[in-house]
């Protein structure tokens, strides 16, 4: 069982983030993983710096800590060629550390670039393409592909490390399951549904599996409840809703019936280790063997500091339920 910690790239800046990763490591995390958006969710956050700039100087500054994409999506804001060779890329600055996470993306993040946003069964279809494009780079040589959607013309990456990163596919049902187990080398949710990791293992998916599980360390849980409403409460209006709208001040609107009671119904919020520890057992009860910690809460130090000296232990201690 190994254990991550998310860097909010939507609420620090990028030397913050750097230095969030590297104590991480110290920390005992086993992988840090940071979002790939354009946009924050709100307003609040702040902070919205590039990924891959960050995940270079990541590679640099740390020796043995993971490190993953949760998620990129590799074919509107990006060509997937792009991310193709900035995964090669991080893969050789980092000596083979990192998991190229992807997804079907979002509104707020793609439609930026003027394009307009796909429906869910094309997107589903263009993460194919995507895929597909990706790997026939990672075989080396001048390349060529010829899409329905996406095409590629004459194309090689140069910088090749010796073993392709791995890629995990974000998933929330069969038909992205599918896609998973047939081109991804891992599998990427951020609920805990068991249900899901058995249709990735049943279509023949066998890599690892990571699961996101957010909470809000503080030493109180009112403090932690009022930072996660002021930073996450967006989280609370469900996929359909996280996936379509396109700018933070939608985001403040759709969430803005949100109390801090449903928040405190949603997370595990203060210091209770207890609390914490039952927070992350869904995940591995259904079976995931990856889960990123999205804290929440006012203080990322307090949280890391806390996940070093009980919250880790008592994490790694979890067996699946009978």
């Amino acid at each position: 069982m190994q254990f991550g910690y998310k860097l909010a790239a939507e609420g620090f800046g990028p030397a913050e983030l750097v230095r969030q990763a590297q104590r991480a490591e110290a920390a005992g995390f086993d992988f840090v993983e940071i979002s790939d958006h354009f946009h924050p969710w709100l307003d609040a956050q702040g902070h919205s710096p590039f990924a891959w700039s960050v995940l270079g100087a990541i590679a640099q500054g740390t020796e043995r800590i993971g490190l993953a994409t949760g998620v990129t999506c590799p074919f509107v804001r990006y060509h997937p060629a792009i991310i193709a060779q900035a995964a090669a890329t991080l893969a050789l600055l980092s000596d083979g550390r990192f998991t190229l996470g992807v997804g079907a993306g979002e509104r707020l993040n793609e439609h930026v670039v003027g394009r307009g946003y796909p429906s869910v069964s094309e997107r589903h279809e263009m993460l194919r393409e995507a895929l597909e494009i990706i790997r026939l780079l990672w075989r080396g040589g001048y390349q060529s592909y010829d899409g329905r959607y996406l095409d590629l013309e004459d194309a090689r990456i140069f910088d090749l490390p010796e073993a392709p990163p791995k890629i995990a596919v974000a998933a929330s049902g069969p038909a992205s399951a599918e896609v998973a187990a047939e081109l991804g080398d891992g599998l990427f949710a951020v609920e805990p549904d068991a249900d899901l990791v058995d249709e990735y293992e049943r279509l023949g998916g066998g890599g690892p599996k990571y699961g996101e599980a957010s909470l809000a360390w503080a030493s109180t849980a009112e403090e932690a409840i009022e930072a996660a409403w002021t930073t996450a409460r967006w989280s609370l209006t469900g996929w359909k809703v996280m996936s379509e709208l396109p700018n933070p001040v939608n985001f403040e609107a759709a969430s803005a019936y949100v109390r801090r009671e449903d928040v405190a119904e949603k997370l595990s919020a203060g210091a209770d280790v207890d609390a914490h520890v039952e927070a992350v057992r869904p995940y591995v009860d259904a079976g995931f063997d990856h889960v990123a910690l999205m804290n929440v809460g006012p203080d990322p130090d307090a949280f890391l500091d806390a996940f070093e000296s009980d919250l880790g232990p008592r994490l790694r201690d979890l067996t699946p339920s009978a």
